[in-house]
């Protein structure tokens, strides 16, 4: 497995001093790129090519979210390269090997000039180490709205500058933030199910709506839709039980 090891920022944390879900995803997303540039496959390389990876799913389980000022060891290691689809594990845990995060990620490898799927090339296979994926519960990759559930539109978005990566479509970690700020959570996320579904580009608009689940108070949906009505990504929460009296 590849690792890296930082220090939760006081700019990654939120008001209670935890670190916060789209600072999370930042670090998944940068220890995968870290270990691309140190193989020599990484941003220019891919960049040469007109390729890039393209994350189509996020299942993000969390024991524990590590506070301000903590240590912490992010690591990844992909266990299957099929066709055009690369299948990634994450971890983070303490420097003393408590986990505190369990995460699965799916990737597709595209041509970003033809938008059209690329097949993992031979020297990312002979690069890339596979390992045993983690022992962990793997939910779908679809998500979908709660039956009989009444969406709870919220205000809409501009993409700006500060939104975008750099293949000039919103960050994965956008989407995430903009779901947090649209599903107000007062008891902590356990588990979050990200679903890509199109690219967000310069001056689109993202209008959130929200969907509780009237069987299951811990779960919420929030789809960020175009002004079409059409998703470019789909979100789950789950949160810790409500205690019954």
């Amino acid at each position: 497995m590849y690792t890296f090891d930082s220090r939760v920022r006081y700019s990654e944390t939120d008001p209670d001093g935890f670190l916060k879900i789209e600072s999370l995803l930042d670090y998944l997303q940068d220890c995968s790129t870290f270990q691309s540039e140190d193989l020599g496959i990484g941003i220019s390389f891919l960049k040469d090519q007109h390729w890039a990876w393209l994350v189509n799913y996020w299942q993000i389980d969390i024991l524990r979210l590590p506070v301000l000022s903590e240590c912490i060891r992010i690591g990844t290691s992909p266990y299957e390269l099929k066709g055009f689809m690369g299948q990634r594990n994450f971890m983070i845990e303490t420097i003393s090997g408590e986990r505190l995060v369990n995460v699965n990620s799916v990737w597709s490898l595209m041509n970003m000039d033809r938008m059209l799927p690329v097949r993992v090339p031979e020297i990312m296979l002979e690069k890339y180490e596979l390992f045993p994926r983690f022992d962990m519960e793997y939910a779908p990759r679809k998500i979908n709205v709660p039956a009989g559930s009444t969406a709870v539109q919220q205000r809409s978005f501009t993409v700006d500058e500060n939104m975008l990566d750099s293949n000039h479509h919103v960050n994965n970690a956008q989407y995430v933030r903009l779901a947090m700020e649209a599903c107000v959570q007062d008891r902590p996320v356990r588990r979050l199910r990200v679903e890509y579904r199109r690219q967000a580009l310069l001056g689109d608009h993202i209008v959130p709506s929200v969907f509780e689940c009237a069987e299951d108070m811990n779960r919420k949906v929030v789809s960020l839709d175009a002004d079409d009505g059409k998703p470019y990504a789909v979100l789950e929460l789950t949160t810790d039980k409500i205690e019954q009296l």
